[in-house]
Parts: structure tokens; C-alpha cells; sequence
């Protein structure tokens, strides 16, 4: 038996998972399989449809849209960017349609900048916290020159023995309200969802049930979000809870705003893998590929998502 059982749905009508992962990194940013290697284990696992969203960057994209055309997926060009609300990190995932073009060009380039800036400070934190040269060690694990990001840290912690693991690295150091957990950097969510709309892509808030926030205040990042024209929510991220799964649907139905699915899936051998999440619940909140500037992408060949008619 096939591990996904059918093609993508104009509707979610039952509780059941897609042959689809629009939430993925690579060597690009932070992720440790090339975007080839990425597309290849997408196609071993039987996904028809993914996304490449790697951080603040869509470096890895042209290699992946390469070895997608080979593997026989459809490959959504992406990237997932780093914003402030209310003093919260909260990231925004750019599905791309057509590619990177527009404001996203010139925002990109100032998030690459303000990641090399926030790497600093995370360094200067931890090496008071012990680990000496953290700046180098963490460009070690990184093995690459692309802007350093907190798990780079947290396996320069590991490598140093000052931590057991990468999850205690980010329990006691980098993980949210922790030392190395640097916001400052970061623009406002209405201004990165505002380049992502005027370059032709679809603004999608990335996992949220992750920030820690109350049910009210969830909603009230929606709304944020959708005022500045983000249209789109991540619905199952990963393995969640069905009861607050449900919940967050319901939130996405009062504001008419669609359902994504990614596994954010970093690197094999983690909880996560590609198309590994929860069962997406049957729900009145639309598909993401329903999006008018998505449509095409149901019935798309495989390589990179191009522009299509639906474009608006």
C-alpha cells in the first residue's frame, strides 16, 4: 500500500495525509542534505509535490528544481523568513511561484545581512556562557560560508561536549527567551509579508503552534498577518496534537485564510522526515494549492513550479 493515497484534494474532506511537504531545508541554510539529496529522499518517500523553504535565502532552489525534473516532482521554489511580532520571533514561509523576483530580492539580501549581524551577537553570548570561539566552531559545523544560523551553534556546543545534544543546546541556550535567541535583527511580519505579496508569492505563517502563544493571541498574529495580505497558514506542521490541529482549523475557517502542510524537516535521523506529519483534518479551510496564484500547481509537471495562468 502506497504510503500517500491520493493526489492533491481541492478540499480536505478527511482526516487523512498528502503526498506534499511545502516546509523543507537544505544545505542552503540549515539543513544537512543537499537540495538534490533533499528531492531524491522526497521521491523515495512517495511525495508528488514539495517545497524547498529554506532560511532567508532561496539559494538551493535552482539545484533542486534541476533534480526535481529528473525525480518526477513538482518543486515549489521557497523560502521561510525570519520576522518580529510584538517582540516574538515568528517565522513566515514564501511559497514562490515563478521564483524570487521583486522585493523579495532586495529582502533577502538585508536578511542574509541581518543573519551575519545576529551570528555575531549569539557568538559574543555564548562565548561568555564558555564556548570559546564560537563564532569559528560554529562556521566549522557549518562547513560552508552561507550566514551562520542557532543550529550551528548548537552543534558547535555539542562538538565542545558543554551539552549532551542538539535539543539541550537549544533548551538551555538558544531556544526561545534563552542567551542566544537574538531577535533584534529581524523586520516586522507586515513588512516581509508585504515583499512576499508584491513579488507574486504566497505568505504563509510557519508553524504556530510553536510560538507558545494563547488561543487569542494566535489569532490576533492572524490577523496581523492577513492585514498585511498574508493569505496562508500552516495547518499541520510536523506531528501535532489532532485536538489543538482542530482548533487552529477552525481559527483558519473564521478568517478565510488557507491550510499548508510542511514537516520542516532539517536533517535524517530527527523527529521530522519528508511528508512525516500529523493527519490533516477534514476541514472547510481551502488547500494552499488553491491559492489563485497556486492553482497550477495540482496538475504542474514535474521541475520547478513556473508562473502559470492563474498567476494574479
Amino acid at each position: 500500500m502506497p504510503l500517500f493515497p491520493t493526489l492533491l484534494p481541492a478540499v480536505f474532506d478527511a482526516d487523512q495525509r498528502y503526498p506534499v511537504d511545502l516546509h523543507m531545508h537544505s544545505t542552503a541554510s540549515d539543513g544537512a542534505m543537499t537540495p538534490s539529496d533533499l528531492v531524491r529522499l522526497c521521491a523515495e518517500r512517495g511525495l508528488t509535490h514539495m517545497a524547498l523553504t529554506d532560511h532567508d535565502t532561496m539559494d538551493g532552489v535552482e539545484e533542486a528544481g534541476q533534480a526535481a525534473k529528473q525525480a518526477g516532482l513538482c518543486l515549489v521554489p521557497g523560502s521561510e523568513l525570519s520576522t518580529r511580532w510584538q517582540g516574538i520571533n515568528i517565522h513566515v514561509v514564501a511559497l514562490m511561484p515563478g521564483g524570487l523576483k521583486g522585493p523579495l530580492v532586495e529582502g533577502l539580501e538585508r536578511q542574509r545581512h541581518a543573519r551575519i549581524q545576529r551570528a555575531e551577537v549569539i557568538a559574543q553570548r555564548l562565548e561568555k556562557l564558555g564556548l570559546e570561539n564560537a563564532l569559528e566552531k560554529a562556521r566549522q559545523q557549518a562547513d560552508s560560508d552561507r550566514p551562520l544560523g542557532r543550529p550551528d551553534f548548537a552543534r558547535a556546543l555539542v562538538a565542545e561536549g558543554l551539552v549532551a545534544d542538539w535539543a539541550t543546546a537549544f533548551k538551555r541556550y538558544l531556544g526561545s527567551g534563552k542567551k542566544g535567541d537574538v531577535k533584534a535583527h529581524w523586520p516586522e511580519i507586515s513588512e516581509v509579508v508585504e515583499w512576499i505579496v508584491a513579488s507574486g508569492g504566497v505568505a504563509v505563517i510557519a508553524h504556530p503552534l510553536r510560538y507558545g502563544l494563547t488561543r487569542r493571541k494566535r489569532g490576533l498574529l492572524m490577523d496581523t498577518f492577513q492585514a498585511a495580505g498574508g493569505e496562508g497558514v500552516e495547518l499541520v506542521s510536523g506531528q501535532q496534537n489532532p485536538d489543538s490541529t482542530r482548533d487552529l482549523a477552525r481559527q483558519l475557517v473564521e478568517r478565510g485564510l488557507y491550510a499548508s502542510l510542511g514537516s520542516d524537516f532539517h536533517f535524517p535521523g530527527s523527529h521530522a522526515a519528508p511528508g512525516s506529519m500529523s493527519m490533516v483534518p477534514r476541514t472547510a479551510a481551502p488547500p494552499i494549492w488553491q491559492h489563485p496564484r497556486l492553482l497550477h500547481l495540482r496538475d504542474a509537471p514535474p521541475g520547478p513550479l513556473a508562473t502559470g495562468s492563474a498567476m494574479v
